[in-house]
């Protein structure tokens, strides 16, 4: 029997699982979970490193005396970085993705090398976020902060340093970055020359499932741990969500659901037409060198924002009654673009959705039920758009969706996406990033064949839920609708 332990770091929480696996079969145990809360300082927002990084010795020690484990993974959202110097120490606090300094970078860096040019050479989506406009910033505001800087570690790689002392760059992650050539699958150095950053900071690349190193031994002795391997798994959360995807057949798609909704494909080789980027799609990497050609849609930040703001107004609401209460509304009277600016943000997102819907003359939502209504159609009838427009840059007609992730514990969006997108929807798993994680050591480890067989694994270890459509008329009817309502 194997014992793997995996970390998944999400948008409010991190959590350690230990996974076994004999025989074909996956078991799967949470060990420790965290809070992974941005921290704003003086008007940035930070990540909590320091603290995560005890959170993460916390978790190997539980693992330790749990019986052991016999390698290491870590996994996080893609595009956020650390900055290490000469003497392998953090220059200042990575900062979270969702700080607003970025936001007017893209058009300054679009002065230099067009957007169509940047798009031909990486493939990536636009968002502003992304690392090279992060790093943007850095060059044309803090360029001392670059000057002092040996090299970036994305976060993952990050906390894998913080474990062996290697220094590397895992291509899942790496491709989230706006800075690699999906066709090479290497830093486009150029592209960086061009806009002032310097490439010397960029790590060497290595494959997910290769090996960054052993432990540290005097980590090992300090908390009484295994002298195991710490594997560069798809360290891009969703590239450990779609190596869980439990597909039998070869074309695919779809949705990472949780915080965000990465809608997509997995894809051979990348997609760089002018279709693609004209519907904004991202050729990201996935594992085995394959592409994930997505969209990346806000997902259930909406709703989880949304509760937040309820709450902080004393009105104690669950998530179960907020849906309830959705369902107890009047159907299609209004419809917002999820992914609008107003939306990013924490904040008054209730009053947000109500003033988008009155800027562009719909009904204005009045109750909670009202606006949870709008979020949920709205949230659907965008994947709606997106499955169309993604089998037009495809030229392939897909018939099933899978949802992935913390998402199909939402019957109702599950059950509306499957009306609005007109095809069953099969939910499940609904840990898929660690439990990808978790596959991707056994492949490494030789305990697991390839992808497929991953997959497989996942099929007979887990339950799917399938979500057919019963009123896909009634969408269609609204469509015209919500694409007014987003402008299209």
């Amino acid at each position: 029997m194997k014992r793997i332990l995996a970390f998944d770091f999400g948008a409010s929480s991190g959590r350690a699982m230990l996974f076994t696996y004999e025989s074909g079969a996956l078991g799967m145990e949470e060990i420790h979970r965290f809070s992974n809360d941005p921290v704003p300082v003086n008007g940035t927002l930070y990540w909590d490193v320091l603290r995560l990084w005890h959170e993460i010795r916390t978790a190997l020690t539980k693992a330790a005396n749990l019986g052991g484990f016999d390698a290491v993974g870590i996994d996080t959202w893609g595009v956020d970085f650390g900055l290490l110097d000469r003497r392998g120490d953090l220059v200042g606090n990575p900062v979270n993705y969702r700080d607003r300094r970025t936001v007017p970078m893209p058009e300054e860096v679009f002065k230099t090398v067009p957007q169509g040019e940047i798009y031909a050479r990486t493939g990536i989506q636009f968002m502003h976020f992304n690392t090279l406009y992060q790093l943007y910033y850095l060059a044309s505001r803090e360029p001392e902060k670059l000057q002092n800087t040996e090299m970036l570690l994305q976060i993952p790689d990050l906390f894998a340093y913080f474990l062996t002392g290697v220094k590397k760059g895992e291509r899942t992650n790496a491709s989230t970055t706006n800075m690699l050539n999906p066709v090479t699958r290497e830093w486009d150095v150029e592209l960086l020359e061009k806009l002032g950053i310097p490439a010397r900071i960029l790590p060497p690349l290595v494959d997910a499932g290769i090996v960054y190193g052993s432990l540290r031994p005097e980590l090992c002795k300090e908390l009484g741990l295994p002298e195991v391997p710490v594997i560069a798994v798809g360290t891009h959360d969703t590239a450990s969500a779609v190596a869980a995807a439990p597909a039998e057949e070869a074309d695919f798609v779809y949705i990472s659901c949780g915080t965000w909704s990465l809608f997509g494909t997995e894809s051979a080789v990348p997609v760089l037409t002018r279709e693609s980027e004209a519907f904004n799609f991202t050729n990201e990497g996935g594992y085995a060198g394959t592409t994930r050609l997505l969209k990346n849609i806000m997902g259930l930040w909406l709703i989880q924002e949304s509760r937040r703001q309820w709450k902080r107004e004393g009105e104690e609401v669950s998530f179960n009654q907020l849906e309830q209460e959705a369902l107890a509304s009047k159907p299609f009277q209004c419809f917002v673009d999820v992914d609008a600016p107003e939306f990013e943000g924490p904040g008054d997102l209730p009053g947000n959705v109500k003033e988008y819907c009155r800027r562009t003359g719909q009904h204005v939502p009045e109750t909670r039920g009202e606006v949870m209504r709008c979020i949920y159609e709205s949230l659907a009838m965008k994947y709606k758009y997106t499955f169309e427009n993604l089998q037009k840059i495809t030229g392939k007609h897909y018939h099933t969706i899978h949802i992935l992730g913390g998402g199909i514990k939402d019957g109702l969006l599950c059950r509306m996406t499957a009306d609005a997108c007109g095809v069953p929807v099969k939910a499940g798993p609904a840990e898929a990033t660690v439990t990808g994680n978790a596959l991707v050591q056994l492949i490494a480890l030789g305990e697991i064949k390839d992808l497929s067989e991953a997959r497989k694994v996942v099929r007979d270890s887990t339950p799917l839920k399938v979500y057919a459509p019963s009123s896909p008329e009634e969408w269609d009817a609204h469509y015209g609708a919500f694409l007014k309502a987003i402008g299209r």
